[in-house]
């Protein structure tokens, strides 16, 4: 029987027929509008004494609510989309200033409508909660009363939101635009190829370390080329944020990033903690590494070479398959979403010019589909990055019938689901090598998601937060920006490297990013999340898959520690689990070095 193939390009026409041209999206975005002027219009005019008895008004500002936003995503996420699979599409980039626009006006109606919830006295709170239709909504009702509490007047608030537009999400598209249209020289076979970033970052990998030389210093050339500009988007991005939390009386710039991932900061502590005591058993692994490639020290372009010559490398349809079919060994119900995904074309893979860099996975909740977007070039680790987003999707896919305001789960919880079907494929790998060659390339792989989660996204962690705390004396040179960068990186490193970054800063994109700030350690946190988890999985075995399921239904309406208590009877505020969840990282590491 002949192999299905899977195409590595996406369908979009499926939800809007006609790309950055579909009439049928501008007619869908014109009507979001009309239904957010109503929306507007309800709740300017609703006051807590229209609540009498009932809470009749409330439900249906809620639902009105729920809906109104569930469409705005819809169109959000094809503007993501559009914009990512072809950056000198003109008018996809006009789309992304009216996306900013819609998204001000949006936040505009919710920060009214928290400042109405607000003003409600709280034995009438209570009791309105009580009401059935609004039972399920407690946990993200209650967030948003209390939100409300702790920002400006509603007026204030408002003002912030629509200055955003141009004077902070801006800063983040002037980034996405200059790197859409970066190239970088690569020098192959006594020829000079132009590459995007992406393709370019690709090439990291190879197992010439003359290559890898190669293009970390043509990448290094062409954001040093940049770095001024980079320099302008990072230092007005932390500006406009340290204004704000100044007129809001917060003093951490923590506050923000641990209220949007709902966790404590004692957990984030607890975890920290756990992996700087256990940092050893990777710098020794690290170490034995740069002698299995000759050299006295690794570079910061070793990390993710591999260690044979020979990489092996899958077809698009070749990874989706191997996917499917450990998936399938975990979970079914995951395995046959996956395989949908593959048939119905859900995913934009394409190794090509033109593309933005990195991968994302994007919710449609109005068509309940999703869509993923990536470089696939037919390595382990790129397969690893499709099980990632494909564990996204999942977690979405599962929710999609959980009311809409419920469906807001913060980042860290979403890093779970991802890590977690990664695991499951990178496991899997090791497990099904057919010899003690394969399996060390493949244990290593997994290694090097361990010291990206332990070590790189560490370094980012501290880089934000001397960042920030510079920031607020003033504009941080480019030359300081490299030094922090680099001070970063050797800390979290323990210092075991040879020659480390100092653009990274520009170079990774999370950093440019306006919807979440610190945009790093919710990875650390899902990755070992996630094996705590996986460990469940194994001792559970086939009883596992609903719960996984009833744990990932749940993400959106509670906070972390709750969700950890609840489904696995842990507590994240205690270095003991963040330290069982490190040592399975261990024992691959000890695995490693038997081999």
């Amino acid at each position: 029987m002949q192999q299905q193939t899977y195409s590595p390009t996406w369908d979009l026409d499926v939800i809007f027929q006609g790309g950055s041209e579909s009439e049928e999206f501008h007619t869908y975005v014109k009507n979001v509008q009309i239904e957010m002027k109503e929306l507007e219009e309800k709740v300017k005019t609703f006051t807590p004494s229209e609540i009498g008895g009932t809470s009749e008004s409330l439900v249906k500002l809620v639902k009105q609510l729920e809906s109104t936003m569930k469409k705005l995503r819809e169109a959000s996420a094809f503007v993501s989309c559009l914009s990512a699979e072809n950056v000198k599409d003109e008018k996809a980039s006009l789309l992304v200033g009216k996306r900013s626009e819609l998204q001000a006006e949006m936040g505009a109606i919710r920060t009214n409508f928290q400042q109405k919830l607000a003003s409600i006295d709280d034995a009438t709170w209570k009791r309105i909660l009580k009401q059935p239709e609004l039972t399920q909504l407690d946990f993200v009702l209650n967030e948003i009363r209390d939100k409300a509490k702790k920002q400006l007047p509603v007026d204030q608030e408002v003002l912030i939101n629509d200055l955003a537009v141009d004077g902070y999400h801006a800063w983040g598209q002037m980034y996405n635009t200059i790197v859409g249209n970066m190239s970088v020289e690569i020098e192959e076979d006594g020829e000079v190829h132009s590459y995007s970033v992406g393709q370019a970052s690709n090439k990291l990998s190879n197992p010439d370390r003359s290559v890898r030389k190669h293009v970390f210093e043509q990448l290094d050339k062409a954001w040093t080329g940049k770095a001024d500009l980079f320099g302008q988007t990072l230092n007005h991005l932390a500006g406009f944020r340290l204004q704000t939390y100044k007129h809001r009386n917060w003093e951490s710039v923590l506050k923000e990033p641990l209220a949007i991932n709902r966790m404590k900061k004692e957990t984030l502590d607890a975890m920290w903690t756990a992996i700087i005591h256990n940092k050893t058993h990777f710098v020794n692994y690290l170490q034995k590494k740069a002698d299995l490639l000759g050299v006295e020290k690794l570079s910061i372009y070793d990390i993710g070479a591999p260690l044979t010559d020979s990489v092996k490398t899958s077809s698009y349809t070749e990874g989706a398959e191997f996917i499917i079919d450990h998936f399938r060994e975990f979970s079914p119900k995951m395995a046959d979403f996956a395989k949908m995904a593959f048939d119905n074309r859900w995913i934009e893979a394409e190794d090509r010019a033109g593309k933005r860099p990195g991968g994302f996975c994007t919710s449609f909740p109005d068509s309940e589909q999703t869509r993923i977007f990536m470089t696939y070039s037919g390595t382990s680790s790129n397969i690893a990055t499709l099980a990632h987003e494909l564990g996204h999707a999942y977690h979405q896919h599962v929710m999609n019938d959980v009311n809409g305001l419920n469906q807001g789960y913060a980042m860290n919880v979403a890093e779970t689901a991802s890590t977690f079907a990664e695991m499951i494929v990178a496991d899997a790998s090791v497990k099904n090598a057919q010899n003690k060659e394969e399996k060390r390339a493949l244990l290593e792989d997994k290694i090097k998601r361990s010291v990206a989660f332990f070590m790189n996204i560490h370094s980012r962690f501290i880089f934000e937060n001397r960042f920030y705390e510079e920031r607020k004396q003033g504009l941080v040179s480019v030359k300081r920006l490299n030094e922090l960068m680099v001070e970063a990186q050797k800390e979290a490193y323990n210092d075991s490297l040879e020659e480390y970054d100092p653009n990274f800063w520009s170079s990774k994109l999370h950093f440019h990013i306006t919807g979440v700030p610190f945009y790093n350690f919710p990875y650390t946190f899902g990755y070992l999340f996630s094996l705590g988890i996986y460990a469940h999985a194994k001792e559970k075995g086939g009883d596992f898959e609903d719960d996984y399921i009833a744990l990932l239904r749940d993400t959106g309406s509670m906070n972390v520690e709750g969700l950890a208590e609840k489904h696995l009877n842990v507590d994240l505020t205690s270095t003991a689990f963040w330290e069982s969840a490190i040592q399975l990282c261990v024992k691959d590491v000890e695995a490693f070095m038997e081999l």
